[in-house]
């Protein structure tokens, strides 16, 4: 961590500015310290990774503080509604997959993905459209290629929370990039005071936490007055794939993930033997009851959207197809929902200004600004 990183910092319950202990440090970055708030409650830094625990977030400091002479703080209570559970499958799905989204062909899919979210034209209005950004943070940057992308095509200072294991990884892999920060932290308690942020990015991760409103809800309050916010959430999906992954979620979060990614495999390879098929089927008539409406569908995707989660892309490696299935069916919370319920939630929130864009059937795309 960059020492000026400090001054940005702030105590997650207060909003207070923390003071930075450094106990060692490396070419101008500090290796290990400590960020105390007014108080006296302090911070880890451990291996250049600030980390705030919480309720939420349990961090073991019996080592760091033997090496440091510094006393164990007690630790955060309270219960953590899955939590837990949400942070071992995502640590293990980024400690396996640490360069998802930086190979070339993942770079093309992904770029291409967000265009589609932000309802852009192509990947050069994407790069144009992070350029005048002068603070990011994003929540969930799994391996941290969409920070790089950002500070790439950017001069701003990029941050990224997570309460997983993803948060060591994005840091190794933006480590020689001094406008990529990574801290590991809840992002209903991100270390920040409100209104800091142009722009806040949260793709696909709030709907893993107990309340997907209440997380909107806590990006938003880090947004600057007229700044820009973007979040991706599940879509209720029809009666048929609802259930289904109701039922094969509620038996895969009880297996550890070896056992939850041996038990993908057959939806892989399910997803892998349709799409070779490359078959299509005409619907003249809607079904309505189903969510399925007329028109011509792949085969794959008629039951990947309306059935069940088996995906598949020629773009990917078996492995990381097979990741996508267990990022779906393991995690504790994956909440669904409604166009109309995220309109009200914007309502309740008084914005006016924004976008959904319809990227894809089973997701729902909100960029907004915020009242300046």
């Amino acid at each position: 961590m960059l020492k000026s990183t400090a001054a940005l910092l702030a105590e997650p319950e207060t909003g207070a500015p923390l003071t930075l202990e450094v106990f060692s440090e490396e070419n101008g970055h500090v290796v290990d310290g400590r960020l105390v708030a007014p108080g006296g409650r302090w911070y880890p830094i451990i291996g250049g990774l600030p980390k705030f625990p919480s309720e939420a977030l349990k961090i073991d400091l019996t080592e760091f503080c033997a090496r440091h002479g510094l006393d164990v703080p007690p630790g955060g209570e309270g219960d953590d509604r899955g939590q837990a559970q949400t942070n071992v499958t995502f640590s293990d799905k980024w400690r396996r997959f640490r360069n998802y989204g930086l190979e070339p062909s993942h770079q093309v899919l992904l770029q291409n993905w967000f265009v589609k979210k932000f309802g852009l034209k192509d990947r050069e209005e994407l790069k144009a459209f992070y350029k005048d950004f002068g603070m990011i943070l994003e929540a969930g940057p799994g391996s941290g290629f969409n920070a790089r992308f950002m500070a790439e095509n950017s001069q701003a200072q990029v941050f990224t929370v997570d309460i997983s294991e993803a948060a060591q990884t994005a840091m190794e892999n933006f480590a020689d990039m001094d406008r990529c920060q990574s801290i590991h932290a809840d992002l209903f308690k991100t270390p920040f005071a409100d209104e800091t942020f142009d722009f806040v990015i949260a793709d696909g991760v709030l709907h893993h936490t107990p309340d997907t409103y209440a997380a909107v809800k806590a990006l938003y309050r880090k947004v600057k007055p007229g700044g820009t916010y973007f979040f991706y959430v599940y879509k209720k999906m029809g009666a048929a794939r609802y259930f289904v992954d109701q039922h094969i979620r509620e038996e895969f979060k009880k297996m550890t993930p070896e056992e939850c990614y041996a038990a993908c495999e057959g939806l892989t390879e399910m997803g892998r033997e349709l799409q070779k098929l490359n078959a299509q089927v005409t619907l003249e008539k809607p079904v309505d009851v189903l969510g399925i409406p007329a028109g011509t569908h792949d085969v794959q995707r008629l039951l990947y959207y309306n059935f069940v989660k088996c995906y598949w892309n020629d773009a990917f490696d078996y492995e990381t197809n097979n990741m996508v299935n267990y990022d779906w069916y393991h995690p504790h919370h994956a909440w669904q929902h409604t166009e109309p319920e995220v309109r009200g939630w914007l309502a309740e929130m008084g914005v006016k200004d924004f976008a959904i864009h319809d990227a894809n059937p089973n997701g729902i795309s909100v960029l907004l600004n915020k009242p300046a």
